[in-house]
Formats: structure tokens, sequence, C-alpha cells
């Protein structure tokens, strides 16, 4: 983590991240609700092509981070209902596949760039906004396609 600036303000914010494809592989999206203090949420979904499961979370996480420290955010919690990601992540569980170590190694890097940092695990039921989206990025992909 990053040494605080004397006089820089601290900006705290809330990602809520999922991914999902169908198949697996198969379509894939990933979602984002960013809600960074004092401002409205933000919800970006992002149609990801042709993956599987866990490279969709992956890429909602990176997601998260780069809009996050776009926004100017210096203490990000992120939620996910990836429990494999999140204990990835928090280095409770090792990264075996070759397909997520470069993301792994990516977020690792990317979360560096902030204060502060932590990563939640919640069930799906309590991811449901980012989980709905995931779903209707997927759902418009699906509907343009037939």
């Amino acid at each position: 983590m990053r040494e605080e600036c004397p006089g820089m303000r601290t900006l705290r914010a809330t990602a809520y991240v999922d991914g999902a494809s169908r198949g697996n592989p198969g379509p894939a999206a990933c979602a984002v609700i960013l809600s960074v203090e004092g401002f409205p949420s933000r919800e970006i979904g992002v149609y990801l092509g042709e993956t599987t499961n866990n490279v969709a979370e992956y890429c909602g996480l990176i997601l998260a981070l780069r809009e996050a420290r776009a926004e100017g955010v210096t203490d990000l919690t992120v939620v996910s209902d990836s429990q494999l990601m999140v204990s990835q992540v928090n280095g409770e569980f090792k990264v075996s596949s070759e397909k997520l170590a470069p993301l792994h190694q990516k977020v690792m890097h990317l979360k560096g760039g902030f204060a502060s940092f932590a990563m939640k695990y919640v069930p799906r039921e309590e991811n449901v906004r980012a989980d709905k989206l995931t779903g209707r990025v997927l759902k418009l992909v699906e509907d343009i396609h037939t």
C-alpha cells in the first residue's frame, strides 16, 4: 500500500463486483456497482465474449479497481460472491489456474494503488445488484444475437 501524502483527502468507496458466463466457457459479462462516498452509485456492465465464470469474476474486479482509481478513491472495499476469487486475492488460496494467474497478478498490482484495500466475500443474495446487472448484459447480448 502506498503512504498517504500530507493534505491528501481520503475518498472511500465500496465496489460490488460480479462475473458470469452462460456455459463454462461461454458468453460472459462482468459488472460493478461503485459507490463512492458522497456521490451517487454507478453501474458498469461489460460484455466479455467467450470465457469462463472465474475469468469473468476477475474481470469484474479489475474493472472495479480501475474505475475506483479513476474516481480518485483512496480507500476501497470490494464485495464479491466469488469465494474462490476473494480467497485468492486475500492470500488464503493459491492461484493454480494458468488463465487466472495473470489476472490475479494484475489485481495484486492494481490494489497496491490504494491507501487502504479490503476484499470480502458475501453470499449471492447480498450481491443482488451486481448479479442482476451481469444478467442484464448477458440477456441483451442474447437478444441481439437471436
